[in-house]
């Protein structure tokens, strides 16, 4: 049901829903997009019930709308994901007073299940590393932008998105930092190593100038076309280079960021400091790699310890 068929009052609460994500909240488009559908998908469902006002939706009808989703096939993080879409919205609409009680107070959803990130091991980071070094030496421009590409993408832990909307600007080479604009719309500084400092500065100067145009902006990565490189782009060549490993289950370029994480408390990197590293905005979601630390310390105890 689009927003149009919605009953008039529902139709209404959502459009002011999307307004107060956008210019409040500053989510991102993506995830404007998960909010709203989620959202829209609930008001269509408690329409079909009959619900004209927001103040008819019920704990219950939020039940039922996401037992069919259930019986429909929906998967527990998905189910997991619009839950607290909704407890968004109907927080949302009860500080715009729209509604007297909340419904989704006591709404309860599937956890996740909370599969270990995929990390590749240095020896793998060395090998794709030297891959890319081969590819770079013969200069050509979208080799040079590869390499620097996943340097930096394992160097700093940046998210994809991040990576793609960097500008030269956003780089200091005398202190080594990029400065990332993450969700939220907040800004955060990121220091780089010296190899990846190398693999950026050969790009600006042997690879860049090669492909950029009048239209390229100050866009530090560019595509073949001149343009600032697209998200897709990125994944599919990270997606590549890890398939011609052929030893690793890791895939796409969140792979890199896990590694890196990992890889930093492996090497003794304080909890606090890969968290504003990486820019979450809960130690919680930041503890998931001394997850998974500790489970390769558990292996090794196995495959070492004569009475593991």
């Amino acid at each position: 049901m689009e927003n149009e068929e919605l009953p008039a009052e529902l139709r209404a609460a959502l459009e002011a829903f999307a307004r107060y994500l956008s210019a409040e909240r500053a989510v991102s488009p993506h995830t404007l997009r998960g909010y709203l559908g989620d959202v829209r998908s609930l008001l269509s469902h408690a329409a079909a019930e009959g619900a004209l006002r927001l103040g008819d939706l019920e704990l219950g009808t939020l039940r039922r709308w996401l037992g069919d989703q259930s019986q429909a096939g929906a998967a527990r993080a998905t189910l997991a994901r619009r839950s607290a879409s909704v407890r968004v919205f109907t927080a949302w609409a009860l500080a715009e007073e729209l509604i007297v009680a909340d419904p989704a107070l006591r709404l309860k959803a599937p956890k996740r299940e909370q599969a270990l990130p995929g990390v590749l091991q240095a020896a793998q980071v060395t090998r794709l590393l030297a891959t890319l070094d081969d590819a770079a030496a013969e200069g050509a421009p979208l080799s040079l932008r590869n390499r620097a590409i996943v340097e930096l993408l394992y160097a700093t832990g940046v998210r994809v998105g991040e990576l793609a909307g960097l500008d030269i600007d956003d780089l200091d080479p005398d202190r080594r930092t990029l400065r990332v604009i993450g969700k939220g719309n907040k800004e955060r500084t990121v220091p780089y190593g010296v190899p990846a400092a190398l693999a950026v500065d050969d790009w600006l100067r042997r690879g860049r100038p090669l492909l950029a145009k009048g239209s390229s902006g100050p866009a530090l990565f560019l595509g073949a076309r001149g343009g600032r490189v697209d998200q897709r782009q990125v994944r599919a060549m990270v997606h590549d280079l890890f398939a011609g490993l052929g030893d690793t289950s890791a895939s796409g370029p969140h792979a890199l960021r896990h590694s890196a994480a990992t890889h930093l408390l492996d090497g003794g990197a304080d909890l606090r400091a890969v968290q504003e590293i990486l820019g979450h905005s809960s130690l919680a979601t930041t503890q998931i790699y001394t997850h998974v630390s500790v489970d390769r310390l558990r292996q090794s105890y196995q495959q070492a310890h004569p009475r593991a």
